[in-house]
């Protein structure tokens, strides 16, 4: 099993997911070693929630899950990119197809995509 360097940030390592096709940055997340153990045993990106304290298997409530296609891992062993299949349509829990959904445009931000769904009827 692929090995990863879990020392540095107290058991967790960023992932970052990317769309295998088109290339888009659609999320950043962290996974400690369960995570890691079950996203490569399920082929399903699984994450470790920090604010709840557990694993999450991305797409376990509203069904927008990701598939894996391809891991890359960096040269210090502890960050990933997860070139995955996006179920659904939307990575982000507000809706949106991408967490990076704001852009800064002359000191402002500016929100540059339409959410997928609505974030109150899939988290009720």
């Amino acid at each position: 099993m692929p090995k990863l360097n879990f020392k540095k940030m107290g058991g967790l390592v960023p992932a970052i997911a990317q769309d295998a096709t088109t290339g888009e940055v659609l999320m950043l997340a962290y996974m400690n070693a369960e995570a890691w153990e079950k996203t490569l045993a399920t082929g399903q990106a699984t994450y470790y929630s920090r604010s709840r304290d557990t694993l999450w298997v991305k797409g376990g409530t509203s069904g927008h899950i990701q598939k894996i296609k391809e891991i890359l891992i960096d040269c210090d062993d502890d960050t990933v990119v997860l070139k995955v299949e996006q179920v659904g349509g939307a990575a982000c829990h507000t809706g949106h197809r991408s967490c990076f959904h704001k852009r800064v445009e002359q000191g402002a931000v500016k929100i540059i995509s339409r959410p997928v769904f609505d974030p109150k009827e899939v988290y009720k």
